[in-house]
């Protein structure tokens, strides 16, 4: 259950790339426990709002709070708190599964005690226990996008961000991915998740805003929506059909 206070807080933010302004003044408050899903057509900011959010790239102006720290003055105290998942998988094809567990516990400073059962729990969680010692390099794609999953929570983070996590996987690792989703949303982190699946982002969310022209085009509780209505608002904000 999301708590009254904002966890994750953006104030007048603009972020621009030259002459090209992505982001414009937005104002966004996403409470602890909360479950966004952030819709939007190529280039309504979705990605730069997570990189933001995530302290990768800086805004050009504007002010962003996680936790009560400040983006980018206190990035590294942030990161500390995220886990960050995208459809780049962000792992070290020639290493084992449980090898790049033990390579990130080091990164993230898991004390060594910790970090080789903390790395077999997620391994378990995500379903991957008995590929453990094979090369990711022999993974499917979906096989990738669950270890990533257990990289992002191996050091219990407040929030995950996830980048469009759903591409390229099958109808089969889709539902385990939501199961995941599901989870650590039931374990109380919160979750800003960029997505172009609508009908999955109002099944699985809490939140569903949309995003266009640089601001939030509608924002709305994913309880009252169904995928039809959904389609229909973000057409509406978007003035783009959504095919089906």
């Amino acid at each position: 259950m999301a708590d009254a206070s904002p966890l994750i807080e953006t104030r007048a933010l603009t972020k621009a790339y030259d002459l090209l302004v992505v982001l414009r003044k937005l104002d966004l408050q996403v409470r602890r426990g909360e479950f966004v899903a952030l819709l939007g057509p190529n280039g309504s900011g979705k990605s730069t709002l997570l990189r933001l959010l995530a302290g990768l790239t800086k805004p050009t102006s504007g002010a962003i709070f996680v936790g009560g720290w400040e983006i980018p003055r206190e990035a590294a105290a942030v990161r500390a708190q995220i886990g960050m998942v995208s459809h780049k998988v962000l792992l070290y094809e020639n290493l084992t599964a449980l090898e790049n567990l033990r390579f990130f516990a080091r990164l993230y400073a898991i004390p060594p005690a910790e970090a080789e059962a903390r790395a077999r729990a997620r391994l378990e969680q995500v379903g991957l226990a008995r590929r453990a010692d094979s090369l990711v390099r022999t993974f499917s794609r979906g096989m990738q996008q669950r270890l990533s999953i257990a990289r992002a929570l191996l050091h219990n983070p407040d929030v995950l961000l996830l980048d469009e996590p759903y591409t390229g996987l099958d109808q089969d690792a889709s539902l385990t991915l939501d199961g995941l989703l599901r989870q650590a949303h039931a374990e109380g982190r919160t979750i800003v998740m960029s997505t172009h699946q609508l009908e999955r982002a109002a099944e699985i969310a809490s939140r569903v805003l949309i995003l266009s022209r640089g601001g939030v085009g509608y924002d709305a509780p994913a309880a009252a929506l169904s995928g039809l209505a959904l389609a229909a608002e973000y057409t509406r904000v978007t003035s783009l059909a959504v095919s089906r």
